[in-house]
């Protein structure tokens, strides 16, 4: 399968770009950019610089999500659950984390904070109408199939 090639900019002093640690691999994993060490203290939150910017091609997006080993062992997530990198923005890629475990938790310079998927995705348009089609579920929402 042809991989998707995407532009990246580094902060020549950063050096850590996105890597996928195993073939299977859906996600890379992203790096803080930081000068010094920072405690996030629990229910508290960050916004982590990571010293890169990338050039997505039209109608690509960059999923940043939690790591799932940080999340499991030290409470470590996302505080707005995936953000999106959309495909005009240039900016400098940063991390918003929070700490929802229990016990202060420390980032270094290089550590793997997230994780980016690169996906593609359609615009819609709305069509209104009055009248949409029923399925089996139709209207029923949370829970309505139980437990």
């Amino acid at each position: 399968m042809d991989r998707l090639t995407v532009k990246v900019k580094i902060r020549s002093e950063s050096g850590y770009l996105p890597s996928y640690e195993t073939e299977g691999s859906a996600g890379m994993d992203i790096a803080a950019f930081i000068k010094d060490d920072l405690t996030l203290y629990p229910g508290k939150t960050a916004v982590i610089t990571t010293g890169l910017y990338i050039e997505l091609p039209a109608y690509y997006e960059a999923q940043v999500r939690a790591r799932s080993g940080l999340a499991a062992k030290h409470g470590i997530g996302l505080v707005n659950g995936i953000g999106t990198i959309d495909s005009d923005y240039r900016g400098e890629i940063k991390i918003i984390l929070i700490n929802w475990g229990h016990e202060p938790f420390t980032i270094k310079n290089g550590d793997r904070i997230a994780q980016l998927v690169i996906a593609g995705y359609e615009k819609a348009e709305w069509e209104e109408s009055e009248i949409l089609g029923e399925t089996k579920r139709s209207g029923g929402g949370f829970g309505h199939t139980g437990i």
